[in-house]
């Protein structure tokens, strides 16, 4: 059994739009389930009366992207979840081809389809691409998307592959694996979060992967758009949890001074742009990284437990890259995923 969870809140001009293309999907065995963090428009109104069918959570309180996840999942129990942004439209037959990987790999913990710009169909959205990766400084990039550079679909990157963590706005993931890691961080609030849990479940020894020949398009944005100041802050604030969550000691020791240098180096580019609120949410970051640490601290000692308790073998690395995704875009000039890691392909059969 699958359930297709979208989380909700405000979003009724999104409901309206991309639920048809949600209900119209192929797959037997198939949930549909609103999850609504509190909305203050008519969400609820408009689904009771027009999707009578649709299962709706009902949340106290808007607890935002990664708890509110947490708060409804853990009223459904199915086989697979599916993290679906209410801005995206998908493709009848988009649930079936992932599925079908993970029915014949247990291994697979997570997945993601192909995504795609809903307003330019031929290029990849920034949120997920064909898939995401992480370069040697904690930056996640993507198969599709280097930074702020998109490419073009030319079917480049049509063969399912492994990565290392699968995009929040159509994330596939095993219930009982989402539940046994911990789920999302709910001090994330949003962004980044899906990153981490991709990363424990790596650690655990599962894999994640990419099946293209799973299409959706997203909007982008649907929340937060990404020149937001509150977007940066909790990009910012979250990678830095996410490394003192997940790398080893020694690594740590010198790869956080090296992050807050080049927050720095942000920041100073942000100011030649005159950003000056994207200079306050990097600054802000900080501030709460650093009244965070011992929190965070005892986070990853209790991801450290769950690794030695539950884990199915060694961590699995795959989809690290081991240079800088910031120094080969910049100074190297190399702009795309096949660019930059050298057309290094792990296919998966299924």
């Amino acid at each position: 059994m699958v359930a297709v969870v979208i989380l909700n809140f405000n979003g009724k001009h999104h409901l309206e739009n991309f639920l048809p293309s949600v209900c119209a999907s192929v797959y037997e065995g198939v949930e549909i389930w609103v999850a609504d963090n509190a909305s203050t428009d008519d969400s609820i109104s408009f689904l009771q009366e027009n999707y009578p069918n649709i299962k709706l959570i009902q949340l106290p309180e808007n607890y935002g992207f990664a708890e509110g996840y947490n708060q409804a999942l853990k009223q459904i129990e199915v086989d697979y979840y599916v993290l679906l942004n209410s801005d995206v439209e998908v493709t009848p037959n988009w649930i079936r081809p992932i599925i079908n990987l993970m029915e014949n790999d247990p291994k697979i913990a997570a997945a993601q389809p192909k995504i795609l710009a809903h307003s330019d169909k031929h290029l990849f959205e920034h949120a997920g691409a064909a898939g995401g990766w992480m370069d040697n400084l904690g930056y996640p990039f993507c198969r599709g998307r280097i930074l702020f550079q998109r490419e073009a679909d030319e079917g480049q990157y049509d063969e399912a592959q492994e990565v290392f963590w699968a995009s929040g706005a159509a994330m596939f993931v095993r219930a009982n694996l989402y539940h046994e890691a911990g789920g999302l961080d709910g001090d994330f609030f949003a962004h980044m979060e899906e990153i981490d849990l991709c990363w424990r479940l790596k650690r655990l020894g599962y894999s994640v992967i990419a099946q293209p020949e799973s299409i959706v398009y997203h909007v982008g944005g649907g929340t937060l758009d990404i020149e937001n100041p509150r977007k940066a802050f909790l990009n910012f604030r979250n990678s830095l949890f996410t490394l003192v969550k997940n790398e080893s000691a020694g690594r740590l020791l010198w790869l956080i001074p090296a992050r807050l240098l080049l927050d720095g180096v942000a920041a100073a580019r942000f100011l030649t742009e005159g950003k000056f609120r994207h200079i306050w949410a990097i600054l802000r970051a900080h501030f709460h990284f650093y009244f965070g640490i011992f929190k965070t601290l005892k986070k990853r000692r209790n991801v450290r437990k769950l690794i030695k308790e539950k884990n199915i073998g060694v961590a699995n690395k795959n989809g690290i890259y081991k240079g800088s995704i910031v120094w080969s875009f910049f100074i190297k000039n190399k702009k795309t995923f096949s660019q930059t890691v050298n057309g290094r392909r792990q296919t998966v059969d299924g």
